[in-house]
């Protein structure tokens, strides 16, 4: 199964578009968000084309295809507008021998992971920066902001194919591979 992997939209529709042209151009099967979907956060300037309502729209047109978990800026006003559920605080994946614990990383993170079995892999948005990283048993892993970069980081995402990870920014040019 071939997985996107994005984070950190904030209400910009004009990146949501961009994001779902990609899920397309990719021929992904699903579409893993890792939270703060439709809300730009009060320590953030608003994102270009800030329009929240056309996000969830957007975003409503594929809603069988998305698994998402809740950022700190998701509420229960926003999973009013969406059709797919935002509110978990984490989601589970098995991707055969290893196991992927996904969560926005506002309460576990790369310096406070949740207990993970060896080899696991913790996956987080929330610090708008990219990252892949070996850590003592797990691996660490961030797709960055698909709307909001942080750092010298661009906009971007990541695929998860089989054994294959990439991070690709949003006119496709790969960035990062890894072979898990």
């Amino acid at each position: 199964m071939k997985w996107m992997i994005a984070s950190d939209l904030h209400g910009s529709a004009y990146f949501c578009r961009r994001l779902l042209s990609r899920f397309e151009q990719e021929g992904a099967h699903r579409l893993l968000l890792l939270g703060d979907l439709l809300y730009h956060g009060p320590r953030n300037a608003l994102p270009p084309d800030y329009e929240p309502k056309k996000t969830a729209e957007l975003l409503n047109q594929v809603f069988g295809q998305i698994l998402c978990v809740r950022g700190n800026c998701d509420s229960e006003v926003d999973q009013m507008m969406l059709k797919f559920p935002i509110l978990a605080e984490y989601a589970v994946l098995d991707i055969g021998d290893r196991m992927i614990f996904a969560t926005h990383g506002h309460h576990w993170n790369e310096n406070d992971p949740p207990p993970l079995a060896p080899g696991s892999i913790l996956l987080n948005g929330h610090t708008h920066l990219p990252a892949c990283r070996e850590h003592d048993g797990f691996l660490y892993l961030n797709p960055g902001s698909a709307a909001m970069p942080k750092g010298d980081s661009t906009p971007g995402y990541m695929i998860l194919e089989g054994r294959q990870l990439m991070r690709k920014d949003l006119e496709g040019n790969v960035q990062l591979t890894y072979r898990l």
